[in-house]
């Protein structure tokens, strides 16, 4: 039955492309000592919306990531590449 498998506890790994981005977009917040209000203004994009992304609800578009990457003071593919490493499983 579909709601029985829809139960199963989800097997570890690493994290989806979506949640890895979320954690490489948090963990820099955090080296930049920002919270997400603070970013949000940087990068004029809502704190909600950052939110969700960190959260791995929300899939940026390409404007909005370039917009977030700029908030964290990096290029979108530094960003991008952080997510990558995060989302092979490996750590710095």
């Amino acid at each position: 039955m579909w709601w029985a498998a829809a139960r199963l506890p989800s097997v570890s790994g690493p994290p989806s492309a979506q949640s890895a981005l979320g954690r490489a977009v948090a963990e820099r917040r955090a080296e930049l000592s920002l919270t997400q209000e603070q970013l949000a203004l940087r990068a004029d994009l809502h704190q909600r919306w950052i939110s969700n992304v960190e959260n791995g609800h929300r899939n940026p578009s390409y404007s909005s990531l370039r917009r977030l990457a700029a908030g964290l003071d990096l290029s979108t593919a530094e960003l991008i590449a952080r997510a990558e490493h995060i989302a092979s499983g490996k750590r710095r």
